[in-house]
């Protein structure tokens, strides 16, 4: 019988085994941090930069490439500043800088579902690379196993199986024909990740639109707001003159009129006491803060329909994924193919042991070759295969139908673009005309300053309609 004490092959063993566990996460990773490192040179997606960079242009595989043209926002910084009066003044660029640096959860959000789809595509990239692993036992049985005699004279009692039992395996395993199913899914994961990608830019870009819309609101409550006081004055005005010449009472004509100038004078007040708090919000400032906003350059934009039709197309969010469900569902046509193909790898390993003596070495490595096949299943496969091959086709009616879709609402903000541009060029002759009636005028006439509010606020609600229809047309070309 064999009575030895195996403490010390214990002690190596469980060290062997933690070493190899290391060497196989540090595999792990290195196979994560290699995208381009797989035995079909399948094409990755580019890795996205730092935060809140969008690709303009992501790569779908070797034949399909979806361009989000304009696509990438930018969250930029901008640090406002007040003037030595303590009121900030901002332009509409500032604005949107500002609010776009400021704290945005949907921007973390988009960002996350990013890496999340990024992550989970290494991870299925990963498998292309062998799978490593240890294994250790340690077995203490409370009888003897017994004895087995040897064959031949002299007998002798021979101990096979020991008392005290230690092993420890350490095992690599390649797949050879999962390769093929492994392509299909980093396929599938990298259409996840295209898609996340071009919804990603969706918050700046509707931030942008927030602050612009906020702006020209309350530069038209603030041109409504100085038509109305100067209204108030031109009544106050009118009254003073009445009792300097001579009349000591107020009649009820006259007492209604300056509540009515007075009415006339809170409801813009409120406004854009209300805008200004919600504009502030926006930038990130304390409640309370002055603003003194200066109107942007009139706008020129020069976007053909069939320009913007294009890029829509090309690029549109909708378009987008469409397109990458497409793929989603040819790959996973392919992966039901690929059940009829026999499941082959390849495995090696070395392995310490004491539990079988004399018929096994105390350590050995060994190689060889691991297949299965599943020989019938009841039709199982060939449902898979069909039902794949109508979502497939599903998807590529799918990607026709939602580009029809986004051409035809291209269109139409188009049209509305044109309309929303004629009557913002009509506005601004019309406000250029009236200067050189202004100019015979006195500059503090109340008359004079509330007609010319006036005409500036219409001005920029016409300007506000133009630019909410160039954002949209905009959009669209961005696949937004």
């Amino acid at each position: 019988m064999i009575t030895k004490s195996y403490a010390w092959y214990r002690s190596v063993a469980m060290l062997m085994g933690i070493f190899f566990v290391g060497v196989g996460g540090w595999a792990q990773d290195a196979a994560s941090g290699t995208p381009y490192g797989n035995l079909f040179n399948a094409p990755v997606a580019a890795l996205p930069g730092p935060l809140y960079n969008f690709a303009l242009s992501v790569k779908a595989n070797s034949t399909e490439k979806v361009n989000v043209s304009d696509g990438g926002m930018v969250r930029a910084k901008a640090a406002l500043t007040p003037a030595f009066d303590g009121v900030f003044r901002v332009t509409l660029d500032e604005a949107q800088q500002a609010a776009a640096g400021a704290s945005n959860p949907l921007l973390r959000l988009g960002e996350l579902q990013v890496e999340a789809a990024r992550q989970h595509r290494r991870g299925v990239e990963a498998q292309y690379f062998p799978n490593l692993s240890s294994s250790f036992l340690d077995l203490h049985y409370n009888k003897h196993p017994g004895d087995v005699l040897s064959a031949g004279p002299p007998v002798v009692a021979v101990n096979i199986i020991s008392k005290d039992s230690n092993a420890v395996n350490l095992l690599a395993v390649q797949p050879i024909t999962p390769l093929f199913s492994i392509y299909q899914l980093a396929k599938i994961a990298r259409a996840d990740e295209n898609i996340a990608r071009a919804k990603a830019g969706m918050p700046v870009a509707e931030t942008a639109l927030k602050v612009e819309k906020n702006f020209f609101e309350l530069l038209v409550a603030q041109r409504e707001l100085t038509s109305a006081e100067a209204d108030s004055k031109k009544i106050q005005a009118k009254w003073l003159r009445a009792s300097s010449s001579g009349v000591t009472h107020i009649s009820t004509e006259q007492e209604q009129e300056m509540i009515s100038a007075e009415k006339a004078v809170t409801g813009p007040a409120s406004k854009v006491k209300e805008l200004t708090a919600s504009l502030d919000e926006m930038l990130g400032l304390p409640e309370g803060t002055r603003l003194e906003l200066i109107p942007p350059a009139p706008l020129v934009e020069d976007a053909s329909l069939k320009e913007a039709a294009d890029k829509a197309v090309a690029g549109n969010a909708e378009v987008v994924s469409a397109e990458q469900t497409a793929i989603k569902a040819h790959a996973a046509l392919a992966l039901n193919k690929l059940t009829y193909v026999p499941t082959v790898g390849v495995l090696g390993g070395y392995a310490f042991q004491n539990m079988i003596n004399l018929v096994l070495p105390r350590s050995f490595g060994y190689i060889g070759v691991s297949a299965s096949w599943t020989i019938f299943d009841f039709g199982k496969r060939e449902d898979g295969v069909r039902e794949s091959k109508a979502n497939a086709e599903a998807a590529d009616l799918g990607v026709q139908l939602t580009k029809a879709k986004v051409a035809s609402a291209v269109k139409s903000s188009y049209m509305e673009l044109e309309r929303s541009r004629q009557f913002y060029q009509l506005a601004r002759r019309m406000m250029s005309a009236s200067q050189f009636v202004d100019a015979s005028y006195k500059p503090d006439d109340p008359e004079v300053t509330s007609a010319r509010a006036k005409m500036e606020a219409d001005l920029f609600r016409a300007e506000l309609e133009y630019r909410l229809a160039y954002d949209k047309v905009k959009a669209q070309m961005r696949g937004q």
